[in-house]
């Protein structure tokens, strides 16, 4: 499997646990700090001599965030919440733990963390399964309105899930959420090979889990691209997963 070494370092080290669950409030980012990294829809439809019209503006401005901090891969948005955050990539950091599991995007310490891709996913989403983590805030920040999937009526009404990266947006249709232990998804399931991959398909559709929804409607094969939202519970050895699917790819300026 590609970068095996550094895949089983991530595991061995066990950095990928989001442990620090609940989280005291007032140690997370404003929303308002964000705003200021997405473009203006009237100034980014203004023609441009290199602009491109049969593409859209892409909604984030990634020249200035990477200007901030060049560890941003993308923005991750699901309508109608208050999911609305940038996406770092997060090696590990001198004592073996993910460095944004408790750094904000400008890498200074904060236990609201960042949400975050692991170097044992690529950072352009090409992999068959990219696994996003965020921390289980209390104020409902982060990664905390997760929890929200238990109820039926918003796993249906909140399948949207939209990953904006440079030079493309990436649309996504939640099909499974549901808890699951604190494994790590890369040692229970090898993605590298269709049989690994299949069976962690299959899984999603029939998790053991009792706490879970599942749309089977939506069909997935190994030849999709899903994505992987990962926080903790108020118990240790949980985590609660939702999954979503790659439905649309978009080119954008």
């Amino acid at each position: 499997m590609k970068k095996g070494v550094k895949a089983i370092a991530l595991i061995l080290g066990a950095v990928f646990l989001i442990s620090a669950g609940f989280i005291i409030a007032n140690l997370t980012p404003e929303k308002k700090d964000f705003d200021d990294y997405k473009n203006d829809p009237a100034e980014s439809s203004k023609p441009s001599l290199i602009s491109r019209p049969e593409y859209p503006i892409n909604k984030i401005d990634f020249k200035k965030l990477k200007s901030e901090n060049e560890d941003i891969i993308g923005w991750i948005e699901i309508p109608d919440t208050v999911i609305d955050y940038p996406i770092l990539y997060s090696d590990t950091d001198k004592d073996g733990k993910d460095y944004y599991i408790d750094r904000d995007m400008y890498k200074k310490k904060k236990s609201a963390g960042s949400i975050f891709v692991q170097t044992v996913n690529f950072s352009n989403f090409s992999d068959r399964n990219t696994v996003i983590y965020g921390h289980n805030m209390l104020n409902g920040t982060m990664f905390g309105t997760l929890k929200k999937y238990r109820d039926r009526k918003h796993f249906d009404e909140h399948d949207e899930i939209r990953v904006y990266i440079p030079g493309r947006m990436l649309t996504y249709k939640v099909y499974s959420a549901f808890v699951y232990t604190d494994n790590h998804l890369f040692s229970d399931f090898d993605f590298g090979n269709d049989k690994g991959y299949q069976e962690f398909i299959d899984m999603t559709y029939n998790p053991k889990s009792s706490v879970k929804h599942i749309n089977k409607d939506v069909k997935v094969t190994t030849e999709d691209r899903i994505i992987t939202l990962s926080t903790c519970t108020a118990k240790d050895e949980e985590r609660y997963l939702v999954v979503a699917v790659l439905q649309n790819e978009v080119y954008t300026q």
